[in-house]
């Protein structure tokens, strides 16, 4: 691992480099860039969503990213998971993801949990982003970041279809997943092993959740529990506003 630079050390020339389209930015500039160096984020979930949000956050220069994911590497993965190769077959996913973030940026540092997500890892990041397809993990996710005052990024896609939607727990706000989503359906759930996924919406929507990230950690975040959904069938966005849950147990006595 490399070490992350610290707020006090000034940007080396090969940093400076690197970072220059962030550094020309009025909004960004090395004040900005020092706070992404010195951001710790982590990733649950290193499948079609969490690839392409690893890549854009190390390539972006956040200093310590965590990646969390039991599963190993399947053949059925690499039409849309893109840190992986025929060759890492059977090798644990964050384990390969360390390896690519790590060549992707040597001034940043990765560490990586082949495990479950659980309570306990949840500490001290300054974003949450969760690439999970699981709405139990989800559910345990949204929990901790609510009782922790951490930001939280979640998305989702299947077939054509994405959403995303964020929320900035660090402001004491009300409504969190728990509201939205809908826990005692009746209906199979699905997910991309069941009912397929194009692999460009998901890429398109880690972009969007690693855009967020950055927002965040930049002080730019302003949507708090606001929806946004893709049709990659017909090529267009929509932003769904969203009520808080009164009753809701997770934030409703927030």
């Amino acid at each position: 691992m490399s070490a992350i630079t610290s707020n006090d050390e000034p940007l080396s020339h090969d940093q400076f480099m690197r970072y220059s389209r962030h550094l020309l930015m009025d909004d960004i500039g090395e004040e900005g860039q020092q706070k992404l160096s010195n951001s710790r984020v982590l990733i649950v979930g290193l499948g079609g969503l969490g690839c392409p949000v690893g890549l854009y956050l190390a390539a972006a220069g956040v200093g310590q990213l965590s990646l969390c994911d039991p599963d190993r590497v399947e053949l059925s993965n690499l039409q849309r998971q893109v840190l992986y190769r025929d060759v890492d077959s059977e090798q644990y996913k964050v384990s390969c993801a360390e390896r690519e973030l790590s060549l992707v940026n040597p001034y940043i540092s990765v560490i990586s949990y082949p495990t479950e997500i659980s309570a306990e890892l949840i500490q001290d990041y300054d974003v949450v982003v969760d690439c999970t397809d699981n709405l139990n993990a989800r559910q345990l996710i949204n929990a901790c970041c609510q009782k922790k005052k951490i930001p939280l990024v979640s998305a989702s896609a299947l077939g054509w279809e994405g959403q995303l939607v964020a929320f900035d727990f660090s402001q004491n706000r009300t409504l969190c997943l728990n509201c939205i989503v809908n826990k005692d359906s009746a209906d199979p759930v699905l997910n991309c092993s069941n009912s397929g996924v194009i692999g460009p919406v998901l890429g398109a929507m880690g972009s969007l959740q690693a855009t967020t990230v950055i927002r965040i950690l930049l002080g730019f975040f302003e949507q708090h529990g606001e929806m946004q959904r893709y049709d990659g069938k017909i090529g267009r966005w929509m932003g769904l506003t969203t009520q808080a849950d009164k009753n809701c147990e997770v934030c409703g006595a927030a």
